[in-house]
């Protein structure tokens, strides 16, 4: 990385700011006033370690981390602290939402080491880059069996001094495990059973009074209802869909939802989803979308529909650039406390709304005079409310039983004024970063969601947020992954391109643009060029010709979000069969092999996988409607098919006019698909095996009831 001369000579000694102060991710910058001798990753700080003979103390977090700021606060704005680590380290810190392969590469040695991740992150580390310490929060002073830093610093600086030789060793034999844990196992034979299990042990995890899986804290994990509402139609299992109704509406009811300004929190810390980490990230508010439609599309709950609608509202109101990128998070503090933006005790409630509104508001979300949010420290209630709803019979029963649409007209009106009133307080921090990777969730997310739910406004932001990456994001007519400020930064990974591609499929399914579907087939081509293991099969998160670190990684667990290969695996599975190019299915079905053996042990760790293997083995119905786009008989036709669910399917338009000609040229097999008659045509095809086209959108019906019989079969 280049940065100013003055920047780079300069001490924190000698100025206010340290090296960071030139950076542009909002995490770096939030420590350019840190007495530590910050540098951001780059050869300029391993020389000097080299030079100096001092290890490296790496620090990964994110602007919106809680515990990222309280370690700050402790440690790094600490004098004392900061001059123990000027002298014993050479000090870096990375925004792991920035280089996400660093982030990976040592996240996984603080698994390997302590069995348990998180940030912040604190990796210590040789000049070369070979770990022999991990940890994630770490204390100013130990307390409670947790070493502290006015402690472990200068016991570090002691061994690497004196027991060189025993660290030097450590670091090589972490260095030679992570090599081997790294990389998928031995590739297998497909495993069928993956989805059933995956099924099975979700199912077994649910926790049917609260929703969701498992014990606090709960994640929202919105690739698992993805998951289960598509089985749920694939497999005739209805107890499927009723999770994914039960988790969306418990977690909509709960404190982290944001009852006043929408948009999910990150988190749940209980298992009521009522006490949140209040962060809030643009990747939540993508999947919990694409969740929440796919679950309307199959029946589910009205609810959905709302909880689309809502977040959506939030995403295009505070996190939309003018420029049509979408931002990366908000923090979880304002003012150096957790949640306080989002907090209302009774008395601000009454000076906000009058009485009588204030005590509807407060037996609609449960506040009290108490409370229910407790200072973290002591752990005692300040008399400030999260706001969560309960059911609506529990409503009633408070005495607030009125009409349906006198009951919503004046909680919205209620929660207007809140709205307005806490527009005024002081905003947690927002990482206005543009990330390649998550935009195209956001952009995923809201075509589907523009198509199902007939929203053009959706479409249109979709629209033009992939415009603004595929035009603003490349340089020399390569993809990098951030941008900010005007700055691009750092080569695009493999989850920007695939959850790019992810995007340009729905974009072609909402607008049966052909430019779509050829976008995404180039990017899916630059994808297998940059990122495919000839060898072993299965695509690295770097590039081949990105920074070289510790290992390549090949990553198919998912976390936050679906893996990259997951992801990739459905996208060219939908290729394969929207184009009859059968090299796409191959690749997918490649992928599956390769991590077989990794997927043996916790199906549901990979929801996403077993998603696209669901949707390989289902039997496939591709839809080729031949008509005019602007004719009533075409739309009519494209109506009928977004009001079925139908998760095994794939569309295509094919034009008379010179659209047509692109789709051809795209996916040759429609080469003798046409309209009939001057009619807009429908050809069905079911498992390899078509059907007599037909005009009669009652014939298509029929097609597609029996096609939706024969998947649950």
């Amino acid at each position: 990385m280049t940065h100013a001369s003055d920047a780079a000579s300069t001490s924190p000694a000698e100025s206010k700011k340290n090296r960071l102060a030139t950076e542009k991710s909002p995490y770096l910058l939030q420590h350019a006033d840190n007495p530590v001798d910050w540098y951001p990753w780059g050869e300029e700080a391993f020389k000097r370690a080299r030079e100096e003979d001092k290890p490296i103390f790496l620090s990964i977090g994110y602007a919106t981390c809680h515990w990222c700021h309280v370690m700050a606060h402790e440690s790094f704005e600490d004098p004392i602290v900061a001059a123990l680590m000027n002298e014993a380290f050479i000090n870096i810190k990375v925004d792991r939402e920035e280089r996400p392969d660093i982030d990976q590469v040592y996240m996984t040695v603080c698994q390997m080491l302590t069995g348990s991740g998180g940030w912040p992150l604190t990796i210590i580390m040789t000049p070369d880059k070979v770990p022999f310490y991990a940890g994630t929060y770490l204390p100013r002073a130990s307390r409670f069996g947790r070493i502290g830093m006015t402690e472990l610093v200068p016991r570090v600086q002691q061994i690497w001094s004196s027991e060189r030789d025993k660290v030097l060793a450590s670091a090589q034999q972490i260095s030679a495990r992570l090599a081997t844990v790294s990389q998928p196992q031995t590739a297998g034979e497909i495993d069928p059973t993956l989805p059933d299990r995956a099924y099975r042990e979700l199912s077994s995890r649910y926790d049917a009074v609260n929703g969701g899986f498992g014990s606090a804290p709960k994640f929202p994990s919105p690739h698992n209802l993805l998951f289960l509402s598509r089985y749920s139609a694939l497999e005739n299992q209805p107890q499927a869909l009723k999770m994914v109704d039960h988790t969306l509406a418990e977690m909509r009811r709960g404190g982290i939802f944001d009852q006043v300004g929408f948009g999910f929190h990150r988190y749940s810390t209980d298992t009521e989803w009522l006490v949140p980490h209040f962060e809030k990230m643009l990747y939540d508010q993508a999947m919990l979308v694409l969740a929440s439609t796919e679950a309307s599309l199959a029946g589910g709950d009205p609810i959905h529909r709302k909880i689309v609608d809502e977040v959506l509202t939030y995403v295009l109101r505070d996190m939309t650039d003018a420029a049509g990128g979408f931002y990366s998070a908000e923090d979880a503090d304002s003012e150096g406390e957790e949640g306080l933006f989002y907090i209302w005790s009774l008395d601000e409630l009454a000076e906000v709304l009058g009485a009588d509104d204030a005590g509807f508001a407060a037996g609609v979300w449960n506040a009290t005079a108490d409370g229910n949010f407790a200072e973290e420290a002591s752990g005692e209630v300040t008399g400030s409310n999260i706001l969560h709803r309960d059911s609506g019979d529990e409503v009633t029963a408070k005495g607030l039983d009125l009409k349906p649409d006198a009951f919503a007209t004046r909680l919205e009106s209620i929660r207007s004024r809140l709205f307005e009133n806490r527009e005024g307080r002081v905003h947690p921090l927002k990482d206005d970063k543009v990330l390649a990777d998550w935009n195209g969730l956001m952009a995923a997310a809201m075509a589907r969601a523009g198509r199902v739910f007939g929203n053009d406004d959706y479409v249109h932001a979709a629209e033009r947020s992939i415009a603004f990456v595929l035009d603003s994001m490349r340089k020399d007519g390569r993809l990098l992954h951030r941008w900010r400020d005007g700055e691009l930064r750092v080569p695009a990974f493999l989850d920007d391109h695939v959850f790019l591609v992810w995007a340009l499929l729905e974009l072609y399914d909402a607008t049966f643009e052909p430019k779509y579907l050829k976008q995404a087939m180039d990017l899916q081509k630059t994808t297998d060029e940059l990122f495919w293991d000839e060898e072993s099969g299965g695509y690295f998160f770097s590039p081949d010709d990105g920074e070289k670190l510790l290992v390549r990684q090949k990553e198919i667990y998912d976390g936050a979000i679906p893996s990259g290969n997951s992801v990739a695996a459905w996208n060219l599975i939908r290729l394969g069969r929207l184009t009859g190019r059968t090299e796409y299915s191959d690749r997918a079905e490649t992928i599956f092999k390769t991590f077989a053996a990794d997927t043996a042990r916790g199906a549901s760790a990979h929801s996403h996988l077993a998603d696209a293997m669901l949707f390989a083995a289902s039997p496939s119905l591709e839809i080729v409607i031949a008509g005019d786009p602007d004719s009533g008989d075409t739309q009519s036709m494209i109506r009928l098919l977004r009001s079925v669910y139908l998760p095994q399917s794939v569309t295509l338009l094919v034009s008379p006019k010179g659209d047509g000609d692109a789709i051809r040229e795209l996916a040759p097999f429609t080469e003798g698909h046409v309209p009939i008659d001057g009619h807009a045509a429908a050809y069905v095809c079911r498992d390899y095996t078509c059907k007599m086209p037909t005009t009669d959108p009652a014939e298509l019906a029929k097609l597609l009831k029996e096609a939706t019989e024969a998947a649950s079969d």
